[in-house]
């Protein structure tokens, strides 16, 4: 045996490695300029190039591959040179026997790399670049090997006999032949046995194949730590995304067999957890689990930097910031931030600025997630990060605090994912706060206190940027580890067998490799972090009231970056279109598009599907005038919130919302205002000033409806200013139309002005409004009309019933049955003023029909009761 194990963080000289070392000195020969012999063009020499860099920085597998998996991957790539390079390779491994034989190799490995001693250099000389990928690689093999023992280098010599040995006994006849004598080319059938099947094995179980019957006493040789990291990571993203299509016991050998090759490496208990939890085994999931955070302990899964004179005790700082995020999502604010602020301290006193910055977003994202009233007593310690401004500002100006501090501080330790991640984080806070100056005193300047979209579109603008500059934090694991395996994938594909299966003579031609197929080598994080940018985009124009706008950003993010989408963002995505399906097109088009979404996202509880489920039935339920459907539905929706204070406000929020419209809609008109003034007082203890303009426009709403319009007009009139202050276009065209409304309510005195003001809504609620609103606003302009004296239907009763019929129209398709009924009684009124006795009839028969079934709903109309 030699050289099976390692330990995780050494880089290991074995016979593969050699293998590379020697196809680098062809592809760098020092002795030859121009392009060198063999090759004869620059595309070749390309070729190889990429090849090495692909193979030094590949993670498909756990072990180095073997020498006729070189050999074959060498015929893909090689062309007419694939008898020479294979030819070379293998005389040259098989020269190698003694260890005077591998120091003078190695020794003439240094004259490969360039540098100051390099002497006069001829202009087009292939030299190599000790900084490059390539020439790191090399320094490395030759550094690995001067740290080896005399009984290393004979281990060495040994597994390079046998790496050879093995690759022979492997190779059929004429292959062999080939082998023992160079002088007879023989090429190889690209469609043999052993090509078909590397080709037709699944990358999920290739490990497993050659794990299958592993002698610990063979060659058999790991990966570079490195290497096995960036494989496991792909592994875990892979089982999250596609978990049925892992065979859980093939799999679970795999990483069984890897545990007993590299016992250190323990996040293959990590591996073993996700693989048992996405078969149902929750028990071996949850043994796993323990194992992996009993083993490591904390010593995995971030890239630090122990910073100068740190002893091993700087992971508790990490420790702390887990264990704060885990209270976070399990629903315990407090603990969360007490853990948090406990983790910035010990960060302060480790000097570790990494941690201490991803911890101050921490923070920020939980006062931004989290309903806090105060932090007082909290964020007041010595080692707070508000110690510098005192506590006496409100939560949401501590925030803001926070949140510039966090994205300097980023900024300075160059963490460029954090940086962009705060930059969505000051979006998503420039978006629902008007910023407000933080001193009280001092000389007052005249400023307006109402929110920029210019500056929300900068700060996603510059989150965005982040595609361009997507280095990891001190680690390129993730972004040259995923392309070179998917390069090297690459080398089996359809496109590439097609052009080697060729005869001879189409071997002379100049064999163009795909890269027209080679895949993006930005890592996942950084997609899913641009992909965040679209979704706060679509969210910010769902804001400010512009539909298509929101649509067109949902759509780009579910078409571009559904691949490295998190589930949570891949749901969200889905339940913004089904809403504007259900807003623009009707229940019919969001409940197809609702249970294909059903299929694809587990409707646990609080998920989001679940939680859109719930609302397109209360609203079904409230149009359709089954009011005990829909309690029992905003009951259910209410139960799945936390009862924790400050935890699932949005849910809460959601919930009384609808809870105050199905008391409306029975006429229980105090009651609703109870629930709605015990809403508003909520909102505005948490500061939710862009929600409190709906709740207050419900207050003018509930106020109309139970015949105190002169009631509702302050609230209408509170709502309009908030709609101005935070941009909320369409909510601010809602709510003049409801002003309009409650005009109307007080007489027709005041026609003149509900006709003006509804006019003036009108080009935002055609533009952007959906079926309910538009036919509001067609209904409210008809009523204004038939309330004013000065208007004769008689003269013009095509602008009444124009808007009356689009209105009926677009409520038929929404299934609303009152607003409809509504619609054709005042048809009803105008074609009896006009005369035609026969369409009278017709709008006075749908008026009869909607109010019948307005109260008398059937149960089995509901069509998501059963599902």
């Amino acid at each position: 045996m030699a050289g099976v194990l390692k330990a995780p963080g050494a880089f290991a000289i074995i016979p593969h490695k050699v293998s590379l070392c020697i196809l680098v000195q062809i592809y760098a020969s020092p002795s030859q300029i121009s392009v060198p012999f063999p090759f004869s063009s620059v595309s070749q020499h390309n070729r190889l190039g990429l090849y090495l860099l692909a193979l030094t920085k590949s993670c498909d597998d756990i072990l180095e591959p073997k020498l006729e998996q070189l050999i074959s991957q060498l015929r893909e790539i090689g062309g007419l040179l694939d008898n020479c390079l294979t030819d070379h390779l293998t005389s040259r491994l098989s020269s190698l026997s003694s260890p005077d034989d591998l120091f003078n190799f190695f020794n003439d490995m240094r004259g490969i790399l360039g540098g100051p001693d390099s002497g006069v250099m001829e202009d087009d000389q292939v030299i190599l670049d000790p900084n490059s990928n390539l020439g790191m690689f090399l320094r490395c093999c030759i550094l690995a090997f001067n740290l080896l023992t005399f009984e290393g280098i004979c281990h060495l010599l040994t597994n390079i006999g046998i790496y050879c040995k093995e690759a022979i006994s492997s190779c059929s006849s004429y292959e062999l032949c080939r082998l023992d004598d160079s002088d007879i080319e023989v090429y190889a059938d690209p469609k043999s046995e052993h090509n078909e099947k590397g080709r037709e094995s699944s990358s999920y179980a290739s490990s497993c194949d050659l794990l299958g019957d592993v002698d610990l006493n063979g060659g058999v040789f790991l990966n570079t730590n490195w290497q096995i990291q960036g494989y496991l990571m792909e592994q875990a993203d892979a089982i999250e995304k596609h978990g049925s299509s892992f065979t859980l016991n093939a799999f679970e050998l795999t990483l069984r067999q890897l545990q007993k090759l590299a016992p250190e490496l323990h996040r293959v208990h990590f591996l073993r957890c996700l693989n048992s939890l996405y078969h149902d085994d929750y028990f071996s999931a949850l043994e796993n689990l323990h194992c992996y955070f009993d083993y490591s302990a904390g010593t995995e899964g971030f890239d630090f930097v122990p910073p100068a004179g740190c002893n091993n005790f700087g992971r508790y700082e990490i420790a702390l910031l887990c264990l704060g995020m885990m209270h976070f999502h399990f629903g315990h604010p407090k603990q969360a931030l007490e853990v948090l602020t406990e983790a910035v301290r010990v960060s302060q006193q480790h000097s570790n600025d990494t941690c201490l910055a991803y911890t101050l977003a921490a923070i920020c994202n939980l006062l931004s997630e989290i309903g806090f009233s105060t932090t007082s007593g909290i964020l007041g310690s010595p080692f707070s990060p508000m110690t510098s401004v005192g506590t006496s500002l409100s939560v949401q100006q501590q925030l803001f605090v926070l949140l510039k501090g966090s994205l300097k501080r980023a900024e300075n330790l160059k963490l460029k994912q954090l940086v962009a991640a705060n930059h969505l984080a000051m979006a998503k806070f420039d978006l629902t706060h008007v910023q407000r100056p933080l001193l009280s005193f001092g000389p007052k300047t005249s400023m307006k206190l109402r929110t920029y979209p210019i500056i929300v579109c900068k700060e996603l603008r510059l989150g965005y940027h982040l595609i361009s500059e997507f280095c990891c934090e001190g680690s390129t694991m993730a972004t040259d580890g995923a392309f070179s395996t998917a390069w090297l994938k690459n080398l089996q594909k359809p496109m590439g067998s097609l052009v080697l299966s060729q005869d001879n003579s189409s071997r002379n031609n100049s064999n163009p490799f795909p890269f027209c197929t080679q895949p993006s080598s930005i890592p996942g994080s950084v997609l899913q972090l641009v992909g965040s940018s679209y979704l706060h985009r679509a969210t910010a124009w769902e804001i400010y009231g512009s539909a298509p706008l929101a649509r067109v950003n949902a759509l780009v993010y579910a078409t571009c970056f559904a691949d490295a989408s998190s589930s949570s963002d891949a749901a969200l995505v889905h339940v913004k279109l089904i809403q504007h399906l259900a807003v623009f097109k009707g229940y019919k088009e969001a409940f197809s598009a609702l249970k294909i979404a059903e299929e694809k996202f587990l409707c646990v509880s609080k998920s989001r599907i679940l939680i859109l489920k719930l609302q397109l039935r209360h609203e079904r339920a409230l149009h359709r005038g089954h009011l005990k459907l829909a309690q029992q539905v905003c009951d259910e929706l209410g139960v799945l919130a936390s009862s924790v204070t400050a935890v699932d406000v949005d849910l809460k929020i959601e919930a009384s919302l609808r809870h105050a419209r199905t008391l409306l809609a029975a006429k229980q008109f105090s009651q609703a205002a109870a629930v709605t003034h015990s809403l508003f007082c909520m909102c505005y203890k948490f500061n939710l000033q862009v929600e409190s303009a709906t709740v207050l426009l419900l207050l003018a709403e509930i106020h109309m409806k139970s015949g105190n319009a002169v009631v509702g007009l302050p609230y209408a009139l509170a709502s309009l200013s908030y709609c101005q202050s935070f941009n909320l276009d369409l909510l601010r065209a809602s709510a003049t139309l409801t002003l309009s409304e409650l005009w109307l309510s007080l007489g027709s005195n005041h026609t003149k002005t509900a006709l003006t003001l509804i006019h003036g809504a009108f080009p935002m609620i055609l533009g952007h409004g959906g079926l309910e609103l538009c036919a509001r606003a067609y209904i409210t302009e008809a009523k204004c009309y038939l309330s004013d004296p000065s208007f004769s239907v008689s003269d013009n009763p095509e602008l009444v019933l124009d808007s009356l019929r689009q209105a009926s129209d677009e409520l038929q398709a929404l299934e609303y049955h009152e607003l409809a009924a509504e619609a054709f009684y005042l048809m009803a009124i105008v074609f009896d003023k006009l005369g035609q006795l026969e369409k009278r009839e017709e709008a006075a028969a749908s008026f009869k029909n909607l109010i019948m079934a307005l109260e008398n709903p059937q149960d089995g109309e509901d069509p998501l009761l059963n599902t």
